[in-house]
């Protein structure tokens, strides 16, 4: 079956659909990424046309074939201590700060498949060690949340974890399981992955001292930067630190946080 072309009518709908769950805003350039990406769920499903695909979703009552959607217009890729200057700040400025005793807990906000995520694991492991502290991880496709919680990954993503860290806490995959490796089981649980749409209001997370919503602002106009950043700011304890990605910024966005650094800002 031959996949139609994705015209700029269905474009503009598949653009509105995931503004309004996502608040992601797809420019005119982004077509042809929608389009590659809903290509196999199109034949998949035998559809003529990709307006025909979009109709089915908006009837979905199951939303599951929604959520694969959304899934899929949704996945960034990531790596593990991407942005490294922030994960030295993490080590060398934050924690030396933290008070002994008091459970230390990040969230990674935009977790994708996780290496951010279990990247901060690590740092908080050598750290703090068995002293109490969590990672809590998010992201709106249940996709990458999935293949997170595996902690399973090709070895050439390992070019980025530093050796001590490597060697403490991934298995190298042998076998049928050769050129993979996994993050050991003892880290992985502590991390707690789950789905949050940052686009609604916030379930019930607790209080963090350091939140991580990186390389997320970008696919976002500045009204929903501005409603995503105050739910984000409730979350975050008096003195806690809030880092974006160093291709974003807060101007405009919010007054009340106070810069450190750029791409790093502290509540008061």
């Amino acid at each position: 079956m031959n996949i139609p072309s994705l015209s700029d009518q269905e474009f503009k709908q598949f653009q509105s659909m995931i503004y309004d769950i996502a608040g992601i805003s797809m420019s005119p350039a982004k077509k042809p990424l929608v389009s590659g990406r809903l290509a196999k769920r199109v034949k998949h499903h035998g559809f003529p046309s990709y307006g025909d695909y979009f109709r089915a979703l908006m009837k979905d009552e199951s939303r599951a074939e929604l959520q694969v959607a959304v899934d899929l217009l949704t996945t960034n890729e990531t790596y593990f201590f991407r942005e490294p200057k922030h994960f030295d700040f993490l080590r060398n400025h934050i924690l030396p700060q933290h008070l002994p005793g008091k459970a230390f807990r990040v969230w990674s906000a935009a977790s994708s498949s996780g290496q951010e995520a279990y990247s901060i694991a690590m740092i908080l492991a050598d750290c703090l060690g068995d002293k109490p502290w969590e990672v809590v991880a998010s992201d709106i496709s249940t996709r990458v949340l999935e293949k997170a919680r595996g902690g399973h990954y090709p070895m050439d993503q390992a070019e980025d974890i530093p050796q001590s860290m490597l060697t403490s806490y991934c298995l190298k995959g042998i076998g049928s399981q050769a050129g993979t490796f996994l993050v050991e089981r003892r880290l992985r649980n502590r991390v707690n992955f789950m789905q949050v749409n940052l686009n609604l209001k916030l379930p019930k997370l607790g209080e963090f001292d350091v939140i991580f919503l990186r390389n997320v602002m970008i696919y976002f106009d500045t009204e929903t930067k501005r409603q995503v950043v105050r739910r984000i700011m409730e979350l975050l304890k008096p003195g806690g630190y809030l880092l974006i990605g160093h291709s974003e910024s807060l101007n405009g966005v919010v007054d009340e946080l106070k810069t450190v650094m750029p791409s790093i800002y502290r509540k008061p």
